[in-house]
């Protein structure tokens, strides 16, 4: 690699970073084949990972940082004093091939500043990928970020060779969006959400390909006044109107010669996990943004605890229930028991009364679900009720003495 390409990736890779929707998962299967390159599985130097687990890489860079617009919170608006780079189309196809047949990467998320316009940005965006898929056979994953503002046409083509789109709603509210990122359009966003949603919905049911692991997007955290619930409110709507697959949180962090407006001092990176920790209770568990907020106050989550436990001390008077009788949406409410631990423990009692020990094989949090289950040989009695309940499940574990 030559100094000026080591350069340029330098300077892009580093501006990618505060990007957080790179993850791969719900990629289907795929295989370059005898006259092709990649698959989007595999093992390589690793930051990403699926839902199942598997670790995975990708080359996360933007196409350029330049950029059009002037939004306040990104370090790469058009007023910022930054060092610049451009890729071109090809720069980008050969540094994808190159890593992979070093097996550094897995697949590719590429993103980009706004250049000469919306149109002609995503165009180049869409030919990486085109280039890569016909060209050379690529069959990694690839990620693009679509561009708004930029041609239905162009988008819909960019989905035909990407495995993922995605479209950073950036902050939860219009006026957020307006305040601190005049050019952009929140309606125009959720409208290309809804286009990019309604085209993967009928290639699914044609079984044709386009975007097959959905579309997800980016909500950053902390730039603006907006509560969690507002945030948890705002990934509700997407999740049920457009079908996204992901909404990322990502902590606001403070950029140089930032606007008055933004805060000088970043969130509680805290509060960007419990973000995510009520997001995975709306997806999987069957909570409401209202019975999440509700374990917090004024609209904010409690961060010293997860929302699950935070719901449970607060709901007190629908536990303890039983391991043996209670449906699964109940027990799904049990601090402590995941979705697998839940599945097991339906199974296994209709074959047998379950005991405190055959629930602790069954999931590894009972130290936190024993105060919340009444199982065949076990009830919490008053410990449910306890006024340190909290401080007994949250205490630090004691430090081992070395003598």
């Amino acid at each position: 690699m030559d100094d000026a390409l080591l350069d340029k990736l330098e300077i892009l890779a580093d501006a990618a970073k505060y990007d957080a929707s790179c993850a791969s998962s719900g990629a289907k299967r795929r295989t370059g084949g005898p006259d092709g390159i990649g698959s989007t599985t595999g093992a390589g130097i690793c930051h990403a990972y699926t839902p199942d687990g598997r670790c995975v890489s990708l080359l996360k860079i933007l196409l350029t940082n330049h950029c059009l617009f002037d939004c306040a919170y990104c370090i790469n608006r058009r007023s910022s004093n930054v060092r610049r780079a451009r890729f071109s189309v090809e720069e980008v196809v050969r540094l994808t091939l190159g890593f992979y047949k070093r097996n550094c990467i897995e697949g590719l998320f590429l993103s980009s500043g706004i250049i000469r316009s919306p149109d002609y940005t995503m165009e180049q965006l869409m030919l990486v990928a085109r280039t890569l898929r016909r060209d050379h056979g690529f069959a990694g994953y690839i990620h693009l970020k679509t561009i708004p503002e930029a041609s239905p046409w162009l988008i819909e083509q960019a989905g035909l060779w990407a495995d993922r789109l995605s479209i950073n709603l950036e902050l939860a509210s219009d006026r957020s969006l307006k305040q601190f990122a005049p050019e952009k359009d929140g309606g125009a966003i959720k409208a290309v959400m809804g286009q990019v949603g309604e085209r993967i919905a009928e290639a699914r049911e044609e079984k044709r390909r386009f975007s097959p692991a959905g579309q997800s997007t980016q909500m950053i955290v902390g730039a603006d006044a907006s509560t969690d619930l507002s945030v948890l409110e705002t990934s509700d709507t997407l999740y049920r109107r457009y079908g996204l697959r992901r909404v990322y949180y990502s902590a606001f962090s403070p950029i140089p010669e930032a606007s008055s407006a933004l805060p000088a001092k970043p969130p509680p990176l805290q509060r960007e996990n419990r973000l995510y920790q009520a997001d995975w209770l709306l997806r999987y568990y069957g909570f409401t943004v209202e019975e999440i907020a509700a374990g917090g106050e004024g609209g904010m989550l409690d961060l010293g605890i997860d929302p699950k436990l935070a719901w449970a001390l607060k709901n007190r008077e629908r536990f303890p229930v039983d391991v043996n009788r209670a449906d699964r949406e109940m027990l799904l409410r049990v601090p402590g028991l995941g979705g697998r631990a839940v599945d097991r423990i339906v199974e296994a009692r209709r074959h047998t009364s379950l005991r405190l020990e055959d629930v602790a094989r069954l999931s590894s949090g009972l130290k936190r679900a024993r105060a919340f289950l009444i199982a065949a040989d076990h009830h919490p009695g008053g410990l449910t009720d306890r006024a340190d309940l909290r401080q007994r499940l949250v205490a630090p574990p004691k430090q081992l003495s070395l003598f």
